[in-house]
């Protein structure tokens, strides 16, 4: 049975997933990105890394096939299918102090990072996601740029959960720039 899950623009939600069930991550208008993060059920110690899940695909970027792995090296979600093919696994979660530094206007100003830390009721110090649809472009002096995404209106992402995880996700809160083209819309999750 499917549980569909709608995360309003510059919210967060928690969403338990069981092992061998699907995660679809749609964007449901086009243009926005997703914070996606999660934790082992039952031990917030072991979480999603994008350090450890470069490392081990060797790879900046995500590919159809590709696993996503906890911070003990342990796989944790297999990407399935993918409409969009861009995601970024550098950057953290927006917060406070990200608004500040480049806008001079971080209080009061939604985030993913508080977002998500409230959805799993923790107080981690950093949270770095996945930030699925996120158009991260790494030029070849090594200088980075974020890009208007490529994702179009129910464009999606389906993974598959290879443990019992525990997800925090995040409609992400940046309209000051190009991230979420501008202007923030909500996300569906898709369980089955």
């Amino acid at each position: 049975m499917s549980k569909e899950y709608i995360i309003p623009a510059c919210s967060g939600m928690k969403i338990d997933a069981k092992q061998g069930k699907s995660i679809t991550v749609i964007d449901i208008e086009g243009g926005q990105v997703v914070d996606f993060f999660a934790e082992v059920s039952g031990n917030a110690n072991e979480f999603l890394s994008t350090g450890v899940t470069i490392d081990c695909n060797e790879s900046l970027k995500l590919n159809i096939g590709d696993m996503i792995y906890t911070n003990l090296y342990r796989p944790m979600m297999k990407v399935l299918s993918d409409d969009v093919g861009e995601h970024d696994l550098l950057h953290p979660c927006c917060r406070t102090e990200m608004y500040d530094f480049f806008y001079h206007n971080g209080k009061g100003h939604p985030n993913c990072f508080d977002n998500i830390n409230s959805a799993l009721e923790r107080h981690r110090a950093i949270i770095t996601p996945v930030n699925l649809f996120m158009h991260t472009k790494i030029h070849i002096n090594g200088n980075i740029s974020v890009e208007k995404p490529v994702s179009k209106a129910d464009d999606k992402i389906i993974l598959k959960a290879l443990m019992d995880i525990t997800l925090g996700v995040a409609a992400c809160s940046v309209s000051e720039s190009k991230c979420n083209s501008g202007t923030c819309s909500p996300v569906k999750i898709v369980i089955d």
